[in-house]
């Protein structure tokens, strides 16, 4: 880097610095406690267990993964999707963005993954519930669903599972929502979870920072809408293979 493009940097990060000591930072920020702190918990376990309670909801989400090149300069790629899910057994996911163009379809018996773009398919039977499908993927297919470990109906155990530490870091906003921002450790991860304050506190964004590999990658997802009274239609859980279509296997794990 050029070495006044450099000095212009440190200027404004200096800057940036001065006004942030200025505004204060709020004392949770400052140290990390230890233990998990039940406040962190209860609002936690209220956020998951609202989601469960819902039988069926829709949401739009921005996703962000960090990738670690072997120099150990960090990639970022981003996308979009829209997920409808119908408690017990039904889920439907669109994904779009930089590495991946997909339709994730899980009808109650069966699991399509189709690649628009290919026209190409895979389809395979896997159990019968939402939690099941999503064990099944993840451990036998390699594929995780977006926002999966939300969608669980014991979600606050998955989150929580190996959780040392953890606590309430402060309010925020997260797409024009006021927010409770929560934090959490275990060994070799860090969670970070922001869920909506008032009657319906919702998850509104997750942040997963994996600390057993190199420059400590991210994989971020932010909820830009939720609707818990979708309207679905018979084609909504169910997949038609397009004209011309090819059906290919799911490579082995």
């Amino acid at each position: 880097m050029h070495s006044i493009h450099r000095t212009r940097l440190m200027a404004i990060l200096a800057r940036c610095c001065t006004l942030i000591a200025v505004a204060g930072i709020p004392v949770a920020t400052q140290a990390q406690p230890s233990g998990i702190d039940p406040e962190a918990r209860r609002l936690l376990k209220a956020s998951t267990d609202f989601l469960a309670s819902q039988k069926q909801f829709s949401a739009e989400t921005r996703n962000t993964l960090e990738i670690v090149l072997k120099s150990g300069q960090k990639i970022e790629f981003n996308h979009k999707a829209r997920l409808s899910a119908q408690r017990p057994d039904k889920l439907r996911a669109e994904r779009t963005g930089d590495l991946v163009d997909q339709v994730f379809v899980f009808d109650g018996k069966s699991l399509t993954l189709h690649n628009p773009k290919a026209n190409v398919f895979a389809q395979v039977a896997v159990p019968g519930t939402l939690e099941g499908m999503l064990d099944f993927a993840r451990t036998k297919l390699d594929i995780v669903a977006p926002a999966g470990d939300l969608l669980y109906g014991n979600a606050y155990d998955v989150l929580m599972s190996g959780v040392t530490d953890g606590f309430v870091v402060g309010k925020a906003v997260i797409e024009g929502v006021l927010c409770d921002h929560l934090a959490f450790r275990a060994k070799h991860v860090d969670l970070q979870v922001w869920t909506q304050q008032g009657a319906q506190p919702l998850p509104r964004k997750l942040v997963i920072t994996t600390r057993d590999l190199e420059n400590a990658p991210q994989f971020a997802v932010t909820v830009t809408q939720w609707n818990l009274k979708p309207q679905f239609g018979a084609q909504t859980f169910a997949f038609t293979p397009p004209a011309g279509a090819t059906k290919v296997e799911f490579l082995p794990r």
